[in-house]
């Protein structure tokens, strides 16, 4: 078993050993089922499944409620069907606290919101912090942004407050999605 930290959860995860499809079927009929006890519509709900779960890909749940689109995706397992079931566990975690009342509707709201272009963000944020396309690494991303940020700092001797804006701006993004 590994322990996944994910969303500011921790669960233990199985990695999985064989009906790689399979079972990323079974996750996405999970993670329907675990929003439709949030009230969301499985026609508001949509997963795409890739082709061979066995290999490595990003897993990401996409779902519309109350105008808002919302997603989360997650990437650092070696498998696919190994993060989608991620997505899961956290979707999950999220709406039982809903459920139990520990967590306000608007808050889930603010917790999966995206914006539509978030890709593309999220790609330009590695960019500026100057890492690999696909680092996951959020000890690696921090190290990068306290370098820029002390290096672009508006009070340091040739420091840029717009590029210091900036690496803020692209370490959160990044920060949002790794935790």
């Amino acid at each position: 078993m590994t322990l996944i930290k994910a969303k500011g959860y921790e669960f233990n995860l199985t990695p999985i050993r064989d009906s790689y499809d399979r079972r990323a079927i079974q996750f996405k009929n999970s993670i329907i089922a675990a929003l439709k006890k949030a009230g969301i519509t499985e026609d508001d709900v949509d997963i795409d499944i890739q082709s061979n779960a066995r290999l490595a890909g990003q897993a990401t749940a996409k779902w519309y409620s109350e105008g808002y689109l919302m997603q989360y995706s997650h990437q650092s397992q070696p498998k696919y069907a190994e993060n989608l079931c991620v997505v899961l566990k956290v979707i999950e975690k999220e709406v039982d606290a809903l459920i139990r009342g520990e967590k306000p509707f608007e808050d889930f709201i603010t917790t999966f919101t995206e914006k539509k272009d978030i890709d593309k963000t999220r790609k330009e944020a590695r960019e500026i912090l100057g890492v690999e396309p696909h680092c996951l690494d959020l000890d690696l991303i921090t190290k990068k942004y306290k370098f820029l940020a002390r290096q672009h700092h508006p009070d340091m001797n040739g420091g840029d407050a717009e590029q210091f804006k900036r690496i803020g701006n692209a370490f959160n993004a990044l920060k949002r999605e790794l935790q």
